[in-house]
């Protein structure tokens, strides 16, 4: 704004007028002439900026802009962490922002980028040198310079598709019910590899619209319920003390202190063995099986073996081990059917591996691999890992028996789990939730946390699913169930799917390289030389944005997408393309996406040809790939 920046008045580099800046800008930038104007005639002041409209500007507005050739106007380049696919794993990936302590440098914040903010990171260069009083390196002294370090890349183990799968159902599942919280993990059942997982409500890490900053998966404990009988019943097997023959009187127990516990169903189901009593889910028939047989070391000393009570080591921040503090008689009791202990569901689904590997407990792990992004050399892989045998093959066989029993069986817990084929099996679970006050527990119609512990498919497992919501509307199983019957669908299809699937050509990776101010020709005859496909956006001879971008490894089956330096760009056919490349895409083309759903793109609230205009908005319907029918 001040004159004095000009030195030679042929070429001002100030703005000489202000009327037309503000008009000229008002068109390009969406704001009111006068809104433009009020920045500009601020007294007594060396420059100015346009608040937050005038911030965050693509290459495509930047040179809309500087071909109006206005004086006195400049451009900071900043930077920040984009996430194109938005709320996708939002909790896993989590998010990084411009340092408060270090300006220009992005600091994780949360989830991966916050566990390996380090690695990701790298190292700024620098250079030393000495200089006189004006700041002018002095002449012939020695020059100090190191390099800068890029940040390695970390892989996940997450797989997009059942990832996507995950998503779906619960977003499908609200449509009919409520809840506080859901939340669903994946693991491959062979490995210990988490394969997905995520909790609503979500967040969008470009927006950072959170409601809960602690991770359901691994950071926010809850008493578990019966899926805890599971393990119960595991601790009585490999102790010698279980007979499933064995008989008792279901209904209610009073203890020595005469309190009063009860099954779900207070009236019981008369004399019941104790394998019956696994597939009704019978709180009195573990109380039995401990009173009789067990005591809480023989307990405590199993939930521990199984990884309860300490960190499972996942690779994110803020782990919480959870509690297993249970002394006196009732707390033992209500140990034994998951109340009043606190676990988290990768600790659940880490006990479950015991289950799918013949008795061998499995680490869980969520990074496969990290690759240093400059020699392509992987610094650290990851894969199956064996901790130790808890259990028989015996106890094993037993424990598959009961759990298909208790889907599968009539009239049992999880009937409502039952599937086609009966390859799903598990065990249920309903928690009361403990009052806040402190003093029992909630007692309205929501106030339970549903749980799924469950193994697909039976005969050769391939995945470990667990699940849980909390408060769900009526206190229905149904959210959870119909969440867990569409993710086993999906995987079901897409694991079939996959084996049949034959490529024509070899799969080769292809790191991006920068396009952006080069002429069209020179990045379509790169990628024709390499066998990419591409599409080119606009009647421009220059590119001036690219998707993916620069350092992003593709494959020759992905397409890039090339905008050029076309002034009246349109609106492109994205149906069929992954909520990632769509929304990539048409951001970069300055178009505001809304996705409704997850997975890929069905429809476009907007037909391909539409003329882009500032501010437009367009909706995008999602569903997986592999969607059921």
């Amino acid at each position: 704004m001040d004159p004095k920046r000009t030195t030679n008045e042929k070429r001002p580099q100030h703005v000489v007028n202000k009327e037309e800046t503000a008009e000229k800008l008002s068109l390009i930038l969406g704001m009111e002439k006068d809104e433009i104007l009020y920045y500009l005639n601020k007294e007594n002041i060396y420059q100015t900026e346009f608040g937050t409209k005038g911030k965050g500007l693509n290459e495509i507005t930047k040179k809309q802009i500087e071909d109006l050739n206005l004086p006195g106007l400049d451009f900071i380049e900043s930077f920040k962490r984009y996430y194109p696919k938005g709320q996708f794993a939002s909790y896993v990936i989590g998010y990084a922002k411009e340092s408060e302590d270090e300006v220009g440098t992005i600091q994780g914040e949360m989830g991966i980028e916050k566990e390996f903010d380090s690695v990701l990171r790298g190292q700024d260069g620098s250079i030393t040198y000495q200089k006189d009083l004006k700041g002018y390196r002095i002449a012939d002294t020695p020059v100090i310079q190191e390099d800068a370090v890029q940040g390695k890349d970390v892989y996940l183990t997450i797989n997009s598709n059942i990832q996507f799968f995950v998503e779906q159902a619960i977003n499908n599942s609200h449509k009919n019910y409520g809840w506080e919280w859901f939340t669903v993990t994946i693991m491959d059942a062979k490995t210990g590899a988490i394969l997905a997982t995520s909790s609503d409500p979500g967040f969008d890490p470009n927006v950072r619209n959170i409601s809960n900053y602690l991770d359901i998966f691994c950071q926010t404990p809850y008493e578990p319920g019966s899926t805890m009988k599971t393990f119960t019943y595991m601790a009585a097997m490999e102790n010698g003390v279980y007979d499933g023959t064995e008989t008792y009187r279901s209904g209610t127990y009073e203890t020595s202190d005469g309190t009063v516990i009860g099954d779900w169903n207070r009236n019981g189901w008369g004399v019941i063995s104790f394998d019956k009593g696994y597939a009704y889910s019978s709180n009195v028939g573990v109380i039995n099986m401990i009173h009789r047989h067990m005591n809480s070391t023989m307990l405590r000393q199993y939930f521990k073996k199984l990884g309860f009570g300490k960190k499972t080591g996942i690779e994110l921040p803020g782990e919480n081990k959870g509690q297993l503090n249970f002394k006196y008689e009732t707390e033992i009791y209500n140990a034994g059917f998951g109340q009043g202990i606190l676990t988290t569901p990768i600790q659940n689904a880490k006990a479950m591996t015991a289950l799918t590997n013949d008795g061998i407990l499995l680490e869980p792990y969520l990074v496969s691999k990290i690759v240093d992004s400059e020699t392509g050399e992987v610094t650290y892989e990851k894969g199956r890992e064996e901790i130790e045998r808890v259990a028989s093959t015996q106890t094993v066989q037993k424990m598959i028996s009961l759990m298909d029993d208790t889907v599968n069986g009539y009239g049992n817990t999880g009937s409502g789990f039952r599937m086609e084929g009966g390859e799903l099996i598990g065990k249920t679970g309903t928690a009361q939730i403990a009052s806040e006050n402190g003093g029992g527990y909630l007692t309205g119609t929501d106030d339970v946390i549903s749980s799924f512990s469950g193994i697909y498919p039976k005969s050769n497992p391939q995945i470990i699913i667990y699940a849980s919501v909390k408060k769900p509307s009526g206190g229905s199983q149904k959210p959870l169930s119909n969440a867990v019957k569409e993710i086993v669908q999906n995987v079901s299809k897409y694991y079939g799917n996959s084996d049949t699937q034959t490529e024509s050509i070899a799969i080769v990776d292809y790191k991006m390289p920068s396009f952006i101010n080069k002429k069209l020709d020179v990045a379509k005859t790169t990628l024709d030389t390499n066998g990419i496909p591409y599409v080119v956006i606009g009647e421009g001879n220059k590119v001036m944005r690219q998707t993916p971008s620069k350092g992003e490894v593709i494959t020759n089956k992905d397409t890039v997408y090339l905008i050029t330096n076309d002034s009246n760009l349109k609106i492109p056919n994205v149906v069929g393309l992954s909520s990632k490349v769509a929304k990539d895409l048409l951001n970069t083309m300055g178009v505001t996406v809304n996705l409704d759903g997850v997975g890929y793109v069905t429809e476009q609230s907007l037909p391909e040809g539409t003329e882009i205009t500032e501010g437009l908005v367009i909706d995008l319907k999602l569903a997986p790939k592999f969607a059921s029918e």
